[in-house]
């Protein structure tokens, strides 16, 4: 074979072994591009399956959330309604005297509510108290006298007091998930209780209640303390386990004062802290409730206490007239009573501050809300000789000045409206001379009532808490000023706005 055909010939095979050498890489490609065809689809079916069943889960999730028993999310109001507290639920123990029972009765008739409330007035002796009263029963506490007491400035009464709850849940009432504690100059808003426990899980352990006003009392005492007068509520299984180590807690302490010391001594030794509650309201303080009352924390009022030791809370009337006064509003919107709302009449330069259901003032000039929502020194210290440092909030002077004393207009009649769904309360100036004052403007001394109109909110509780929102109403009268309380419009806030 010549040179030229042995070219030829590896030539050949050289094509032949590239055209192979394609075909092949094409082949394996082609199964390559197959098999990664199949496997997105496959992918996709995967997805689209994953989707249709993420789908139905939603759904499903939806419907179960209607169901009871569905555990979500804490969210406030589906809380709420989860526990279902209600008054039924709830057993009051009332630490009474026999020696002031005939005069203290009077503020339990105020707030009791007979064949509704559940509780039990303990008594250190038997006293006599006609059937027809309307009161709960009366039962007389356990001997105690098998316990050391040794504090020189209490009374031995402490003891039996600090057992009230035990007693209670030892009678074997059914379908209690909260003892709530209170002595018989307490006066309790019942429907604000309710709100207040049903935030809580009744099947857990939890005391709840607050401190006192006074700084001195917190610190001889405890902050970590509910104070009995003020009133604190404890759970059902917290109760039961309270029972079973109370005596030999008891034991332990003979020289603590009071009974709620002793209760949250005990507390400390099973572990449970205080779950505190503003509207709990022990007021260790002397004087006129006024500047606390008007410029009550953004919380429901749960309680009042110390009737005896403070005036009146409505001028002219006695202690028990004035409560029963005051439960007028409670009856028409328990949610909202003495709830702060802070407006301005901008064409007369005027503050206004409506503590609903109980007071209004007014004040000339512009006061900011920073300033009136904080307590004005109405009222006196526990310890007569500690001065404004020793409350354990913001307090400011009460002024001095003619000009800037505000106009107080207390809740005459209040009705509520059924055509318009609304309640209406009617305030009037206490008839007292005005001091003079040189400033140039007008005088809310010309006011002689002002008409507050409200909505009724049953459900306030259930959102965030926010101060309402008031409005000065156009009128004709000049000696009627005609307010609007409620819910706040979307970017609405107190703030003064030069007309």
């Amino acid at each position: 074979m010549s040179s030229a055909q042995q070219r030829t010939t590896q030539t050949g095979g050289f094509r032949k072994t590239i055209a192979w050498f394609f075909i092949i890489v094409g082949t394996l490609y082609l199964i390559y591009s197959s098999h990664l065809i199949l496997n997105n689809d496959r992918r996709c079916l995967a997805t689209e399956e994953n989707l249709e069943h993420l789908t139905n889960l939603s759904t499903s999730i939806q419907l179960n959330e209607q169901d009871s028993n569905f555990e979500s999310p804490p969210i406030l109001s589906k809380k709420s309604q989860e526990y279902n507290t209600e008054l039924k639920h709830i057993v009051f123990g009332i630490a009474a005297s026999a020696d002031l029972w005939q005069k203290r009765k009077e503020y339990v008739k105020v707030w009791w509510r007979p064949k509704q409330t559940r509780g039990i007035v303990w008594m250190d002796r038997q006293v006599r108290s006609p059937s027809d009263e309307g009161l709960p029963q009366i039962r007389i506490s356990a001997d105690t006298s098998r316990f050391k007491y040794s504090n020189k400035k209490g009374h031995r009464s402490a003891l039996r007091i600090s057992r009230v709850v035990s007693e209670t849940l030892r009678l074997g009432l059914k379908d209690v998930r909260w003892f709530v504690m209170g002595d018989d100059d307490t006066v309790f808003i019942v429907d604000n209780v309710v709100r207040i426990l049903s935030k809580y899980d009744h099947r857990q352990l939890y005391y709840v209640g607050s401190s006192s006003e006074s700084h001195l009392q917190n610190i001889y005492f405890s902050y970590s303390m509910a104070y009995g007068g003020g009133g604190f509520a404890i759970s059902q299984p917290l109760a039961q386990e309270l029972a079973k180590m109370q005596d030999r807690c008891i034991r332990r302490y003979p020289g603590l004062y009071g009974s709620d010391d002793r209760i949250q001594a005990c507390m400390a030794e099973i572990g449970v802290p205080l779950s505190k509650e503003s509207g709990f309201h022990q007021y260790d303080v002397y004087g006129d409730l006024l500047g606390l009352l008007a410029a009550h924390p953004v919380a429901p009022l749960a309680s009042l206490h110390h009737i005896d030791v403070v005036q009146p809370i409505f001028p002219g009337m006695s202690r028990a007239r004035a409560l029963q006064h005051l439960f007028k509003s409670v009856q028409l919107d328990s949610a909202s009573v003495m709830q702060q709302s802070i407006c301005y009449d901008k064409n007369r330069y005027w503050s206004i501050s409506v503590s609903w259901g109980y007071v209004v003032q007014i004040w000339r000039g512009v006061v900011s809300p920073r300033e009136l929502e904080t307590p004005a020194r109405t009222f006196l210290n526990w310890y007569r000789k500690a001065d404004y440092t020793a409350y354990t909030f913001n307090t400011r002077p009460v002024t001095k000045h003619p000009c800037m004393k505000p106009f107080v207009f207390y809740m005459s009649t209040s009705k509520y409206d059924r055509a318009k769904k609304r309640a209406i309360g009617v305030y009037t100036r206490r008839k007292s001379p005005s001091p003079y004052c040189r400033w140039k403007m007008a005088s809310p001394e010309r006011i002689d009532s002002i008409v507050v109109l409200k909505r009724p909110d049953t459900l306030r509780w259930l959102k965030s808490p926010r101060r309402d929102c008031c409005r000065v109403l156009p009128t004709n009268k000049a000696s009627t000023m005609y307010l609007w309380v409620g819910n706040c419009r979307d970017g609405e806030i107190s703030e003064f706005q030069r007309p």
